[in-house]
């Protein structure tokens, strides 16, 4: 006999665990991953940074939304949420446009941005080389993100909720009549709607069930850690900003008493445990070099991920056009972590059919999976 549930939510990463947990506030929910451990994937392998300055505009505003989240978390997270940080980009003298655009950027959104001199840059950074620098764009409100800190409050809370979860089994979905049946190992569960949140498997979920692919592409992201500076005690960095070149190249900031180097590339990648390969983790090491005057002499550990995106870069969330009952949470590429408070708040109401303020209602046309940008790259 078939367990019945309002909604089921495939995937229990940071998306598929915050939409849940939004969700059982009202309804019957049941949560499925298919690997053996939630957020194995993409949550658990982020840079952890919160900016309001990543990404285009609609991101940038589903992250400001969530400010207040993650400054006062509800009960079931741990506090604090946001870490003090600092986010300072680099700017060589032929990044000039890029610079312009961020400033106009800050200033539209009215997020403070403030201009350092390269001596001023050297003074928060002693190794950097700020010979090849024209001046720096510095975020303070920028902060780290405690990304497993976040998760599990999601998944705690969908618990408290009465979330059901199944973990380490791929379910088979199958539409029947007005409902959905899925099938987990040797359970059958009833419901009404099957939320996508796949992740880097969206696409070929939305096909299982009878839907449109998104052109949802994975790119794989690559991460090393390195030792800090020779010489120097490994503490002396814990107080560097996260460094951004303007035109995302690289980037690199203090992660557990190391420095996190990524090249920032975006690699596309069939859906799958993405592993990282030595050419990448090379690049981000010279690109990192190319500003901080230190010799790497070792890596700690490396690791890649993989970022899903979009034809526009936007996520796609809402209710599928051609197939009923199915709801799509997914695409939010490298912005996951730091719109998740706001996006599934907006995802939950936009699914329920809650009233929709008419800012609601711009940003749910931005997401929406039937938007031009989306057809057009069908």
């Amino acid at each position: 006999m078939a367990l019945n549930f309002d909604i089921v939510v495939i995937g229990a990463g940071m998306a598929g665990a915050s939409i849940a947990s939004a969700l059982a506030q009202t309804k019957r929910v049941a949560l499925i991953e298919m690997e053996a451990a939630p957020g194995y994937h993409t949550t658990g392998r982020s840079a952890a940074l919160y900016t309001e300055l990543y990404g285009n505009s609609t991101v940038c505003e589903i992250t400001s939304r969530g400010r207040a989240f993650f400054e006062n978390p509800p009960r079931g997270f741990l506090r604090p949420l946001l870490h003090r940080r600092g986010c300072l980009y680099s700017v060589r003298p032929d990044q000039m446009s890029a610079a312009d655009h961020l400033v106009a950027n800050a200033c539209q959104r009215e997020i403070e941005l403030q201009t350092l001199s390269p001596d001023r840059m050297a003074e928060l950074i002693p190794a950097l080389r700020s010979d090849v620098l024209a001046f720096g764009l510095f975020e303070p409100q920028s902060m780290d993100i405690d990304v497993d800190g976040l998760h599990q409050g999601y998944l705690r809370c969908a618990k408290e909720r009465g979330v059901a979860f199944f973990v380490g089994k791929r379910p088979v979905i199958e539409q029947t009549g007005n409902s959905w049946l899925v099938t987990v190992g040797d359970e059958e569960i009833s419901c009404a709607v099957v939320v996508n949140a796949g992740g880097a498997w969206a696409d070929s979920l939305a096909a299982e069930c009878g839907a449109d692919p998104r052109r949802l592409i994975p790119h794989r992201r690559t991460v090393a850690l390195v030792d800090p500076p020779v010489g120097r005690n490994p503490q002396d960095i814990s107080g560097w900003p996260a460094v951004i070149d303007i035109d995302e190249k690289f980037y690199f900031k203090p992660e557990s008493g190391k420095l996190l180097c990524s090249p920032a590339d975006e690699h596309p990648s069939d859906p799958c445990d993405a592993v990282p390969e030595e050419i990448d983790i090379a690049i981000a090491i010279d690109r990192m070099q190319g500003l901080l005057d230190f010799p790497v002499r070792r890596i700690e550990s490396s690791w890649a991920g993989l970022r899903t995106f979009t034809a526009d870069k936007t996520p796609v969330v809402g209710f599928d056009p051609q197939v009923e009952g199915f709801f799509w949470f997914a695409g939010q590429g490298g912005y996951g972590i730091q719109m998740a408070p706001a996006l599934s708040d907006l995802g939950a109401r936009m699914l329920l059919g809650d009233p929709l303020d008419e800012a609601d209602r711009r940003l749910a046309r931005a997401v929406k999976p039937c938007r031009p940008a989306l057809r057009a790259a069908a």
